[in-house]
């Protein structure tokens, strides 16, 4: 697997450039920036001859699932591991939201492929490097730490041109907005199934006196559940599946969302989901970013529970207008929200057992501020 400063990253981003032969399938979506600008210094004429190329390279230093590199200030690869098969969400969402002319993102320059045993895998993202930015992990808990909500609107904004956009015809996703199945004569639906799973998977996972607390509340997460199991005729569109602060990027020109590779915790879900799962995992990572406040920084709890309220309403009250501009206001079921944000703080509790054990004070967090 390439590694920041051996080289491979560059030699892969000068090949793109110059559409140089390559064992690669490669899917491009927009031209890559120019290699003898300023600052990006790779040698087209290097190729094919053997690296290391003289663009710089780094890393990121912050926990990925997948490994980052920046190339010359520029692009950045984000090279999966492992390799994944297609097909993969992110690269038919690239495609969509490019033809639909969507730019709150890192632009998507290419997907790499190449063929293995058991078919095409995905190697490889190009996208655009954005200048200054910072993920929600950082600047969204200053905001906390300082009690700023002005940016909860500007980040309802984004979601909703991002869901507008998703409901946007295009030739990817010609037919973008589906509605809801029947609900089946069993009472049940995918939703309520699939939240129900979580919950006890969470249950199971948990141990210690968070283990006994989610016990002792699991009839009260139960009934908050209880309305997916009725839902119907609710709008359906490829939502982004793991929108949180941590997926949307302050920097130099503003605020954009990134990684469309969907929720780590889940398998085989329907891509045509609600839009409220994604607004509620949006709202819900505000109470973990007010956790992180709380045991890193510092900040009071109260002071922070008023100040996660705040920015939820504003956040919401945002995307509520920005979709109704877009002419779109019935894209979202607010009687899903409650229910979703469940779901997820499950899938917190999920993702902290299976990868990161120390981040579940977060979720026990905003459990416990829910059920005082």
């Amino acid at each position: 697997m390439p590694r920041a400063g051996d080289g491979r990253t560059s030699e892969l981003v000068a090949a793109l450039s110059c559409d140089a032969s390559s064992p690669f399938t490669v899917r491009h979506f927009h031209p890559l920036p120019d290699l003898s600008a300023p600052g990006f210094s790779i040698d087209v004429q290097l190729l094919p001859a053997d690296g290391p190329f003289p663009a710089t390279e780094r890393g990121f230093d912050v926990d990925q699932t997948n490994r980052s590199v920046v190339v010359g200030e520029s692009v950045v690869v984000k090279w999966l591991t492992p390799p994944a098969p297609l097909p993969q969400p992110t690269p038919d969402v690239f495609a969509h939201l490019t033809s639909v002319g969507f730019t709150a993102t890192a632009t998507p320059y290419a997907a790499v492929s190449r063929r293995g045993d058991d078919g095409e895998l995905l190697l490889a993202l190009v996208t655009a490097y954005l200048p200054d930015a910072r993920d929600g992990w950082e600047w969204c808990v200053d905001e906390a730490v300082s009690g700023g909500t002005e940016f909860a609107a500007d980040l309802g904004v984004l979601a909703a041109d991002l869901h507008a956009a998703m409901a946007t015809p295009s030739a990817t996703f010609p037919d973008p907005v589906r509605q809801t199945p029947a609900v089946p004569k069993t009472g049940t639906t995918a939703w309520s199934v699939r939240a129900g799973e979580a919950l006890e998977e969470a249950l199971a996972l948990t141990d210690g006196e968070d283990g006994d607390w989610l016990a002792a509340h699991a009839d009260a997460l139960r009934a908050e559940l209880a309305p997916l199991a009725w839902a119907d005729a609710t709008p359906l569109i490829r939502i982004h599946g793991d929108l949180h602060v941590g997926q949307t990027l302050r920097w130099r020109d503003g605020y954009a969302v990134i990684d469309f590779d969907g929720n780590p915790t889940v398998t085989g879900a329907d891509p045509f989901q609600p839009a409220a799962r994604d607004l509620a995992q949006l709202i819900t990572s505000l109470e973990h970013v007010g956790q992180v406040a709380v045991k890193r920084r510092d900040a009071h709890p109260l002071v922070i529970s008023a100040w996660a309220v705040a920015a939820r309403e504003a956040l919401e009250t945002a995307y509520l207008a920005r979709l109704a501009e877009h002419g779109h206001a019935s894209l979202l079921d607010r009687s899903l929200l409650r229910p979703f944000e469940i779901e997820q703080e499950c899938r917190e509790l999920i993702y902290a057992a299976r990868h990161l054990p120390r981040w579940r004070y977060a979720p026990m967090g905003v459990l416990r501020s829910w059920y005082r």
